[in-house]
């Protein structure tokens, strides 16, 4: 069965990372939760999707940390803002959350300013609460990065699970764009299944940091011998939908039969789990011959994206709006 995986809880509905947005996934129906993990300047993880949180929260809007506006460069892309590590938890616990696509999405912007940010040990606690087993699948953000600023990020994250009663529970996934901190994390014996996540284009952050120009592509990683050789050390890959799309007519929604996506059967046939981010029902995110209207923020042809999706035989979907991934799954097995 494809796993329903609420991206960043039910982030189409409620700001991300949000309380709200994580409770309201658990009850959507989801399978597991994806939040992202940066650090605090006194070594506490918090849930946010970047380090840089003035799109995602009322950091403007505080004149007393005015003065930690800052430009940094984090894995060769320049920022301007107010970036987690400069705060102390205790000062970033005065902010509060605001939805990152305003226009796009203004019923959840509705809903800013209500709720504080929240470290993972808050999320370890919705889904020990959970009136069902939830997933937990934890991305490490920027962690060469981090761990040149004096930021261990597979440490911290051991301590935090150890902390919590999280070490080595079967619910726990840890993904990363980097294959160190995944590494580090096997070596501690933190448990859980470990997943590489690669974009479809350009190299690991932290391959680029030891190799330069000569670090390897993440398209060069999807090779059958790397992959089988990255099936020595990983569960599984983690993939645009794009990339496990490519090459995939959108076939008709009561097509019962499966989609072939050949990074996915090659992916597998390499022993390897295979996750795809991420699907978003609005016009913006769909192919074009799925567009319906003029409104970007419409909801196009979804289903038949989505079905499409889950029929290549993909072990789970990230999804911004949990509900309809779960009516898509429902869908495909249903005909199955």
């Amino acid at each position: 069965m494809t796993l329903v995986i609420a991206h960043r809880g039910a982030s189409g509905y409620r700001p991300e990372h949000s309380r709200s947005a994580y409770e309201l996934a658990v009850e959507l129906g989801a399978d597991a939760i994806e939040p992202d993990l940066v650090p605090t300047k006194d070594g506490v993880l918090v849930l946010r999707h970047e380090n840089e949180i003035s799109g995602t929260t009322d950091v403007a809007g505080h004149p007393e940390f005015r003065h930690l506006r800052t430009t940094k460069t984090v894995d060769g892309q320049t920022l301007t803002g107010w970036f987690t590590e400069d705060f102390t938890w205790a000062e970033l616990q005065t902010l509060r959350t605001r939805e990152r696509l305003p226009a796009l999405r203004p019923a959840s912007a509705e809903h800013d300013g209500e709720e504080p940010i929240l470290r993972l040990e808050d999320l370890l606690g919705i889904l020990d609460a959970a009136p069902r087993p939830v997933g937990l699948v934890a991305e490490v953000k920027h962690a060469d990065c981090f761990a040149r600023a004096g930021f261990p990020m597979g440490q911290l994250l051991d301590d935090a699970l150890a902390d919590a009663g999280w070490r080595g529970d079967e619910r726990l996934t840890i993904e990363c764009f980097e294959k160190g901190v995944l590494r580090d994390l096997r070596a501690r014996g933190t448990g859980g299944r470990l997943v590489y996540l690669q974009e479809a284009r350009g190299s690991a952050p932290d391959e680029v940091a030891s190799h330069g120009s000569l670090a390897p592509t993440y398209a060069a990683e999807r090779s059958e011998d790397s992959l089988a050789s990255l099936a020595t050390e990983f569960h599984g890959v983690s993939l645009p939908v794009a990339t496990v799309m490519a090459g995939v007519d959108s076939v008709a929604v009561d097509d019962p039969a499966p989609v072939r996506s050949v990074i996915v059967d090659r992916a597998h046939d390499a022993g390897l789990a295979v996750y795809t981010w991420t699907l978003r029902p609005e016009n913006r995110f769909l192919p074009a011959p799925l567009r319906r209207g003029g409104e970007v923020a419409a909801f196009g042809d979804w289903e038949r994206w989505f079905t499409s999706i889950v029929r290549t035989g993909v072990d789970g979907v990230f999804a911004d709006h949990t509900d309809l991934a779960v009516l898509a799954r429902s869908a495909v097995g249903g005909r199955a």
